[in-house]
């Protein structure tokens, strides 16, 4: 006889276990949630989560830009 799994219609959380606020942007740059999605994720619907995760990617370039530094000084 097979085992029958349980299988929870979860949509999976998308931290990465690198929990660091990126000081302007207030997004954590392992998962890209801000703080609120973060602490609401547990309690949020399959429908909000997936909106959540859909969004993550367009995050990403705010992470990336850089407003001083080296980069900023080779521009010029």
């Amino acid at each position: 006889m097979k085992d029958e799994l349980w299988v929870r219609d979860e949509v999976e959380s998308p931290c990465v276990k690198v929990c660091v606020v990126h000081p302007t942007e207030r997004i954590c740059v392992g998962c890209l949630r801000s703080i609120d999605e973060i602490a609401r994720w547990s309690r949020m619907s399959p429908e909000d989560r997936r909106a959540v995760m859909a969004d993550l990617p367009d995050r990403a370039p705010r992470l990336r830009r850089r407003k001083g530094g080296r980069s900023a000084r080779r521009a010029e």
